[in-house]
């Protein structure tokens, strides 16, 4: 498939264009700004912080001392340059975004140790799971983000759910108050084409609203790779390491839009939208949980379609009382294939064996990449509700009650069995959430607290079906595995303005969480396999820790963040790495899977801190650490043996980051009015282990990493050019199980706003 010409005619020609007119424009605002006499500074203007913005007393601040553990990153100048919305997230205090490899790789997201099901990731309020792997934080660009909140520990009411590590809540954008759009497209290293394009538009008389919003990604994911897990198999069987060559079978290519109309300030409805996301994606598969064995002809194909609905009220049939709805119907495919049975090595080319003397091309056992040939198909159905009810008993007093029900039902077919329909797998995981919070503002509003209660049923059934023979005669046979069981959990937070700008924070929770649907049933397309006898995980956790907001020393600002935290784990759930499982094929050889297990115990301490310090509105600089000991404290394994890793650190999990971030911003430096900003980014991650035992192969070495990049908008504050540079000095830098991620890339981006229109 030939997919460059058009990309590049495609940049070309909306480079021309856009900067045809930007040059108008620009004409345009110089002969104007003669005129006009010098614009008065606004007190509420944002002072831009490399991807944060800092405000007087802005929503940010507002939620940052609310009690909780929580950071806000918003995204305004982040969505003018080539950064993905897991960029921002991995540059933040206490995350991490743990990708295996390029664009459209698989994701998880650790929040200080804390990952998988005890995480939630929500998309304004629903999870975004309920919108399918084709539409994720891994492709939603940050032009379409408000701001993105990241959470450790307990939850605010709007986000409650069976959770107890935090979330990551992106806000998308919803200020319909003047109508605009913007557009963006970008390319880059390795083949990489991005575009996206949202419009806002608003009648004033009646408040009929429209927000609508597409992406499309495109990217071979050729990088190379060098590095321990880059390896060349001979003729004799002998392993070769750090083989330098570039990834293939690794392309990606993905389309999403979404669409919502409705009503906003209206007398019955602050907001009422109704809306659908669609998206589809390609990926093709390279390798396994491991890079030790490269995939040809492996790949799957996804899409999902969602219904939404939202409303907002105030003053909901009486005074004080506030109605919020938020509720999703989606229906999710994924189809999986894998059929080539020829063995390759990473530089592409079919393996070869010596045998009797001869060199012979070697096929795999089964048939396919991954063990035997597969064409799979997965359908979900998928609901998603939250209702929230709110009132203000009185001043500074706010009790909420919040009903949420969660629900996925999967059908998955080998569409290589005859009667494939008959003998599918059915699988169902159901989820009742109900929870009260209890608000508090007292001693003069500096005193904040907020209690949590909530109660959750959970429910799954499985039906797995498989041919027997007796006599001679066929028949099913159908194995049924079903469990429901609730628990009761509970938490709060409080915050105190101790003086000025200075806040304590602190917060409690004890809470369950249960496996969620791929950690129970598996999933083909990530070479995960299903586990029914997995079981709920526990936390009792604790944070505390403070925030000095932004204070101003004539043109210095400076604001701290430390927080630190003390979690006990009972059954966390993990994946399990291939050298320590007994995962086999039929022949008894290991195969490039794994599963999620429990460990019996953990306990994890450590801190996180961050320090933001601004001169003169221009150069604007950040800091932040994270590092604690997340410790395997089960006492005996899962045989009732003396557990020989007891103390060690939980495998395969980073636990020592580090990022800083500078921004320097000229102002008319080439014309009037135009701004140039220059950004610098460095990130740390510390030495970690992928095997329990801590051998040295299983080691994964320290990575520091840079980024440098620019942008430049011109005068008439339309068009923003930019360009960056990521890992500019090319570094090895690894994630899940040593997989090796791409080394130095450019990328050019252009963004322009079209406004007044309509």
């Amino acid at each position: 498939m030939n997919t460059k010409l058009p990309y590049y005619v495609l940049f070309f020609l909306l480079s021309v264009s856009v900067f045809s007119q930007e040059t108008k424009n620009n004409e345009k605002a110089q002969k104007e700004q003669k005129k006009e006499k010098p614009a008065k500074k606004d007190p509420e203007e944002a002072e831009e912080l490399h991807d944060v913005s800092v405000k007087g007393k802005s929503k940010k601040q507002k939620v940052e001392t609310s009690g909780f553990a929580v950071a806000i990153i918003e995204t305004k100048e982040a969505s003018l340059r080539n950064l993905t919305t897991n960029e921002l997230l991995d540059r933040s205090v206490g995350v991490r975004v743990r990708q295996n490899g390029g664009i459209g790789s698989n994701v998880e997201y650790n929040l200080n140790g804390m990952s998988g099901s005890t995480v939630g990731i929500f998309l304004d309020g629903i999870e975004v799971s309920t919108f399918g792997q084709s539409f994720n934080l891994n492709n939603i660009p940050p032009s379409m983000i408000e701001r993105i909140e990241v959470y450790k520990g307990v939850l605010p009411s709007h986000l409650t759910g069976d959770y107890v590590g935090g979330a990551i809540n992106v806000v998308l954008k919803k200020d319909v108050s003047q109508n605009n759009a913007t557009a963006a497209v970008s390319y880059g290293s390795f083949n990489t084409f991005q575009s996206d394009l949202s419009v806002m538009l608003r009648e004033k008389k009646s408040g009929l609203s429209f927000r609508g919003s597409g992406a499309y990604i495109y990217t071979d994911n050729s990088y190379e790779t060098w590095g321990h897990s880059s390896t060349y198999v001979n003729e004799f069987q002998q392993i070769i390491r750090n083989y330098k060559v570039k990834r293939f079978n690794n392309t990606y290519k993905n389309i999403a839009g979404r669409f919502e109309v409705g009503f906003t300030d209206t007398k019955w409805a602050d907001q009422f939208f109704i809306g659908y996301n669609g998206s589809s994606n390609y990926t093709e598969i390279p390798h396994g949980i491991t890079m030790s064995v490269p995939y040809v002809g492996r790949f799957n194909e996804t899409e999902a379609h969602a219904f939404i609905l939202n409303y907002n009220k105030k003053n909901f049939l009486t005074k004080d009382l506030t109605l919020s709805v938020i509720a999703a119907r989606s229906e999710r495919s994924t189809y999986l294939q894998d059929t080539v049975g020829w063995a390759y090595n990473w530089n592409g080319k079919i393996r070869e064996a010596i045998v009797n003397e001869e060199i012979v091309q070697l096929r795999t056992k089964d048939g396919g990449q991954q063990g035997k040939k597969v064409i799979s198909n997965i359908d979900r159905k998928v609901i998603n509700a939250r209702t929230n009810l709110g009132y203000m008993i009185t001043d500074g007093h706010r009790a909420s009650l919040n009903h949420k029900i969660e629900g996925t039902s999967r059908i998955e077919e080998d569409l290589l069995t005859p009667g494939a329909s008959d003998l599918a797998t059915e699988s169902d995981i159901y989820k009742n959430i109900i929870s009260m919070n209890y608000e508090a503002e007292t001693f003069n509003r500096k005193l904040k607290t907020n209690i949590l209660g909530k109660y959750t049923i959970n429910r799954t059934n499985d039906l797995r079906k498989r041919i027997i023979t007796t006599d001679g005669v066929n028949s099913i046979a159908e194995e049924i595995n079903s469990t429901t069981d609730s628990n009761f959990g509970y938490g709060g937070t409080i915050s105190y303005n101790v003086i000025s700008d200075v806040f304590l924070i602190g917060s409690t929770e004890n809470s369950y969480i249960m496996p969620d649907e791929i950690q129970l049933f598996g999933d083909p397309s990530r070479n995960i396999l299903p586990n029914l006898q997995l079981k709920g995980e526990r936390y009792i956790n604790y944070n505390l820790g403070f925030r000095w907001n932004p204070s101003n020393f004539g043109k210095h600002k400076i604001s701290l963040y430390a927080n630190a935290f003390w979690r006990n784990g009972y059954d966390k759930i993990t994946i399990q790495t291939v050298a320590d499982a007994d995962i086999k094929d039929e022949s008894g050889a290991d195969i490039q899977v794994s599963r999620y297990v429990n460990l019996q115990r953990t306990q994890a301490r450590g801190f996180e801190a961050e320090i933001i310090y601004i001169y003169n509105n221009r150069l604007n600089t950040s800091f932040n650490i994270s590092k604690f000991n997340n410790l395997d404290k089960s006492e005996f394994d899962e045989k009732g043996r003396p557990n020989r890793y007891y103390n060690h650190q939980v495998i395969n999990e980073p636990f020592f980051t580090m990022n800083m971030n500078m921004q320097y911003t000229f102002k008319n430096l080439f014309q009037k009015k135009s701004t140039l900003s220059t950004y610098y980014n460095a990130g740390y991650v510390g030495e970690y282990f992928t095997v329990r035992g801590q051998p040295q192969f299983s080691i994964t070495p320290t990575q520091f990493s840079h980024d440098l990049g620019l942008s430049y908008r011109f005068p008439a504050q339309k068009l923003v050019a930019s360009i960056d540079v990521k890992n500019i000095l090319n570094a090895e830098v690894y994630d899940n199980f040593q997989i090796q991620k791409p080394g130095r890339g450019i990328y050019f981006k252009l963004n322009y706003t079209f406004s007044k229109f309509l």
